[in-house]
């Protein structure tokens, strides 16, 4: 596996990682379908340039220098992504030193008569994690933007350093709390895979059906939230109904709106009534039938269509090159869905479909978050009347003779979400790390904007809604 490997396109990039002397780089096989983790020592500080040669990775080999100190061999951006000068330690996971202080960030040039720049952030106007979006445009429309993230980096691999199961489980559940479910099916997933034990089949089916009522939610806010931008405030106000309608489900199944704490290595903590139970599916066929109104409405007001077809393309070759997940990526062409591509339990026992479009525009964002919204109902139905008998949770070895590892990929709302964890012979976090699906998507956003309008930023924006926390850490 080489950067030319990866830059060919045979293979996607899920992760790239390091440790204090050594560095890990995972991938998918298209042509296999299956995955794999690569490991190279750097006993001198240093590895070879994955993003010389492929993009995608520059922004992880940045963020593994802030941490680690490990430095990647001919980069063409060797600028620091999360470290802004703040920590008063550089390389706080490596070999530690004093912080420089803060320096004046190099935003990267552009070229051309009458060209201005707008900073936005990192404060917005709204109650909104901060990131900071540095625009250059000629007139109204945008010729390059740039982003620089990291403000709320909280140093989540140190602290599940030394973590027992139980305390990692709650951090992970907690790493970006709108994918509370998919973060801590994520972990549970690969402590099993590291202990090498398998969770009984109800925790697996219960832990979907966590996965699905959130991914519902966060795609109804998003329609809503996506409208609303575009200044048609009936739409969200709508979804808005239906999401508080799904998460009171949830609490009434779970104990907890966002389900936090309810997926744990071993299985799940709690098993719903089946009164709670009767009540989710009945949501699940009221918000069914609600779905055709929905597109109907959206697809034939003409203010809103004028705003979102057409805005803030991302080209098909990029989302490939990305390997961008979840709804950006198959709004552009990218058919790649971990429940079937890499399928894990219950979902080669369920029956869904992944719906793509091609414009990869604004558009083609919304109408698949309405599809998907659609698939993930009729799982839940399928997940309720097909839930097996048996215990939803197994005991957890105390120890083992040697360390362990293991990987998951977990589909989320925002596309794939990959975890890895080594555990230490008392089955304590010795090291792990998390790769949120924004990663990939972030970069995307740049592409999205580029041609357009600086007002239409807003809208391309929440059309991406890519996490701020599940990417800092």
């Amino acid at each position: 596996m080489t950067g030319e490997t990866l830059a060919a396109g045979g293979y996607s990039l899920l992760a790239l990682w390091g440790e204090p002397n050594c560095v890990h780089l995972s991938f998918w096989d298209a042509g296999s379908g299956e995955a794999g983790v690569m490991s190279l020592p750097c006993p001198e500080g240093r590895f070879p340039s994955v993003g010389r040669l492929h993009p995608p990775a520059l922004r992880l080999e940045r963020t593994i220098h802030d941490l680690f100190g490990l430095m990647a061999e001919e980069s063409p951006d060797p600028r620091p992504w999360l470290d802004h000068g703040v920590w008063g330690t550089r390389f706080p996971l490596g070999k530690a030193s004093p912080s420089h202080g803060p320096t004046a960030y190099p935003f990267l040039p552009a070229e051309g008569e009458e060209l201005h720049q707008v900073p936005v952030g990192p404060v917005h106007a709204g109650i909104i994690e901060p990131g900071h979006f540095r625009f250059t445009a000629a007139g109204e429309t945008v010729v390059r933007l740039e982003e620089r993230l990291g403000y709320v980096h909280r140093g989540v691999e140190g602290l599940f350093h030394g973590a027992g199961l139980e305390q990692a489980a709650k951090l992970a559940g907690r790493i970006s709390g709108d994918t509370t479910a998919a973060y801590s099916s994520a972990f549970a997933q690969a402590v099993e895979a590291a202990l090498d034990v398998k969770a009984p089949p109800l925790a697996h089916w219960l832990r979907a059906l966590c996965v699905e009522t959130e991914r519902v939610a966060n795609h109804l806010g998003d329609i809503g939230a996506v409208c609303n931008d575009a200044a048609f405030a009936r739409m969200q106000a709508f979804c808005t109904v239906l999401r508080e309608k799904i998460l009171r489900a949830a609490d009434l199944c779970f104990g907890h709106r966002l389900m936090m704490d309810q997926i744990v290595p071993g299985g799940v903590r709690t098993v719903p009534s089946g009164e709670a139970l009767r009540r989710l599916r009945e949501l699940a066929d009221e918000i069914t039938g609600s779905l055709p109104g929905i597109q109907q409405v959206y697809e034939t007001t003409p203010s809103l269509q004028d705003r979102v077809v057409g805005t803030g393309v991302v080209p098909r070759a990029l989302a490939n090159q990305y390997a961008c997940g979840g709804v950006i990526g198959r709004a552009s062409g990218r058919l790649f869905d971990a429940r079937s591509h890499l399928a894990y339990p219950p979902y080669p026992e369920l029956h869904f479909s992944i719906p793509v479009r091609e414009e990869g525009d604004v558009d083609a964002r919304i109408v698949i978050r309405i599809r998907e919204v659609e698939q993930s109902l009729d799982l839940i139905r399928q997940i309720i009347d097909g839930l097996p008998k048996g215990p939803a949770s197994r005991p957890l070895p105390q120890e083992r003779a040697t360390p362990s590892e293991g990987v998951a990929l977990v589909e989320g709302f925002r596309g794939d979400l990959f975890a890895w964890v080594r555990l230490d012979e008392r089955i304590r976090v010795e090291r792990c790390h998390f790769r949120d699906p924004s990663w990939f998507q972030w970069p995307l956003l740049e592409a999205a904007i580029d041609g357009n309008i600086i007002a239409d930023f807003p809208l391309c924006n929440k059309s991406f809604n890519c996490s701020y926390a599940g990417h800092d850490l």
